[in-house]
């Protein structure tokens, strides 16, 4: 039988809405025998509803957060064998539930705004090489917490599907 390969392609740190630092998150995952860590914080619309864009990768910090992850994955390279990849998630909050996504960018290392739309974003992570997963696509059930559903994917399924790569079934905040 072959090993199992163990992966984490969806995780946040306190560059975003994480509650651990980007070096707790790491050792978290290394010290749990994982082989891949995907850093996928939020990067947000300039008018996102919920969030202010600042508290969140951007732009401006870009470079910085790619730096601390690309540091932190020869830390974790060296103590634990475990493969540090970054991303982003990029982030279409809106009131209305059936509007709103978000799109894990695994080893996006061009900054990509949601301000170019959905379908924008989504292309130009794919244009940088990113692959892209389409991150807790709600369906019509209730969400434990109503703001946060996001059922655009769910909804425009056969659109937007050749966009990403994969979809996420679950992750540890839907659960």
């Amino acid at each position: 039988m072959e090993p199992t390969l163990l992966c984490e392609l969806h995780a946040h740190t306190t560059w975003s809405d994480g509650e651990l630092t980007l070096r707790e998150l790491v050792d978290l995952y290394g010290g749990a025998g994982f082989d891949v860590l995907c850093v996928t914080d939020h990067v947000l619309r300039s008018d996102d509803p919920w969030h202010l864009p600042e508290s969140c990768v951007h732009e401006a910090n870009f470079g910085s957060y790619l730096a601390a992850v690309d540091a932190e994955a020869e830390r974790a390279r060296t103590l634990y064998g475990m493969l540090v990849v970054p991303g982003l998630e990029v982030t279409h909050n809106h009131a209305k539930p059936d509007l709103a996504a978000h799109a894990v960018a695994v080893g996006l290392r061009e900054y990509v705004s949601p301000d170019e739309g959905l379908v924008g974003s989504l292309l130009a992570a794919r244009e940088a090489g990113a692959g892209l997963i389409a991150a807790h696509p709600h369906g019509p059930e209730r969400d434990s917490i109503p703001a946060r559903a996001t059922r655009r994917f769910w909804l425009e399924w056969e659109t937007l599907a050749p966009l990403v790569h994969r979809a996420e079934l679950f992750n540890g905040t839907d659960v």
